[in-house]
């Protein structure tokens, strides 16, 4: 075929094969792809086959969704590039019932008037961590901006050194807190930082003291770093408050992880974590604390620009629900229950994968993920495959995203549910073909 010879995109558009495939702009829309890419293919020497049946999977690409479910097999619990915390089964109820028709967001249904999105988590979140206060945000980045913005614009903020992290895609805390508004004081080293070295800093330009967590990395060897409760002893020497950026944030006892109601205990006036990682629920920034502190945050402009919408709420109080009864909460809230299950679980998992696909149980080690628990290692097992089946599977329906280490690609079952076994072991077999 030559250029000559291609039609016009009216002609294939109007071709009676697609005569009901879809409507006519969406049609024409897939022709001029279909078209286009046929002009490169002739050019380079090639014939681009049938154009009708380009334009059928044109169509099918702009139909098809990009956001999808998929299978995480890496033994990456809390993996940001695949969506972070599944839900558990009653946040995606509750979402659906509030999604499926009109909901009392912002109104109050005692009192026939406007109501506050606020009050549908915040009282749970003061029972669950002691707080006075607590307000939700988009995302933990948005919490840290909105205290700072409200609490230290124009001024300075205390940071210790070894506390300017970087975060997922390259977002850094200086670069936070200059959106906010506040300027950066360094404080301490790298690796060593004191309370004396906040106080030594302290002005008259000294708006608070943070305290950032450090996220997926741990500074070893020679190091130093105070305790929370000696820094709110500075904090309120000087009359200034001390926020406690806790990153993850739990809400049940994880060993080297602090949760939001000790850090309260320990004396921090404000303290922001993420509603998708440990915690298990919707991406949030939740942030708890004195009620004066929330209340001049609540007010802040910007705080409608990072509200939390109604889906977000619906499946974070539905999460937090189930932390009323923290045994409960370990069977099913999924993050929860990857982290505590025995590895003999996994084991079984494992092998009855591995005897339906014909693949061998390896000893692996799962990890966290989600900047938490970054030196955590959970025993693990896979079911090893050939390492050529990595992309069919990723390329399947659904997408399973495993490991490729040492020459095979790993299924680690410390990720996969007993649920999704036979849907694993289907792709395999489809990959295989």
């Amino acid at each position: 075929m030559e250029l000559r010879d291609l039609p016009s995109v009216d002609e294939l558009a109007g071709d009676g094969r697609l005569a009901h495939a879809a409507s006519r702009p969406l049609l024409v829309s897939a022709a001029r792809s279909a078209l286009a890419r046929a002009r490169e293919e002739i050019k380079a020497g090639a014939d681009p086959g049938d154009l009708v049946g380009r334009v059928e999977l044109e169509l099918a690409a702009t139909r098809e969704a990009r956001l999808r479910r998929t299978i995480n097999a890496t033994g990456v619990i809390i993996h940001t590039n695949l969506g972070r915390a599944p839900l558990a089964q009653e946040a995606l109820e509750r979402v659906r019932a509030v999604a499926a028709g009109y909901s009392n967001l912002e109104y109050d249904l005692g009192e026939g008037g406007r109501g506050s999105r606020q009050d549908h988590v915040a009282p749970i979140l003061r029972r669950l961590t002691g707080a006075e206060a607590a307000l939700v945000v988009n995302n933990n980045a948005a919490a840290v901006l909105l205290a700072l913005a409200a609490l230290a614009e124009g001024r300075e903020v205390l940071v210790s050194r070894g506390e300017l992290i970087e975060i997922g895609d390259g977002f850094r805390i200086p670069d936070v807190l200059a959106r906010s508004g506040a300027r950066l004081r360094e404080v301490g080293t790298t690796n060593r930082t004191r309370a004396a070295d906040y106080e030594r800093a302290i002005g008259p330009e000294t708006a608070l003291l943070l305290r950032v967590h450090q996220s997926n990395f741990r500074v070893v060897g020679f190091t130093e770093q105070p305790r929370l409760a000696e820094l709110v002893r500075v904090g309120r020497a000087h009359g200034l408050p001390v926020v406690d950026d806790l990153g993850s944030g739990v809400l049940v006892e994880l060993e080297d992880e602090p949760s939001a109601r000790d850090a309260l205990a320990a004396g921090a006036d404000l303290v922001c974590f993420s509603g998708d990682k440990l915690l298990g629920g919707p991406q949030a920034g939740i942030i708890v604390g004195r009620g004066e502190l929330v209340e001049r945050l609540r007010r802040h402009p910007l705080q409608r620009a990072l509200r939390a919408d109604k889906l977000t709420l619906a499946a974070l109080e539905a999460t937090l629900a189930l932390y009323l009864e923290p045994e409960s909460a370990a069977r099913r809230i999924p993050v929860l229950r990857m982290l505590v299950e025995p590895v003999e679980a996994v084991e079984a998992r494992a092998e009855r994968l591995s005897a339906i696909v014909g693949g061998e149980v390896e000893q692996t080690v799962g990890r966290v993920g989600g900047g938490a628990l970054p030196l955590a290692e959970l025993p693990s097992f896979a079911c090893a495959v050939e390492e050529e089946l990595a992309e069919p599977l990723r390329r399947g329906e659904p997408p399973v995203v495993a490991l490729v280490r040492d020459g095979r690609c790993l299924l680690d079952c410390r990720t996969i549910a007993d649920s999704e076994v036979d849907e694993v072991a289907s792709a395999v077999t489809a990959a295989r073909e």
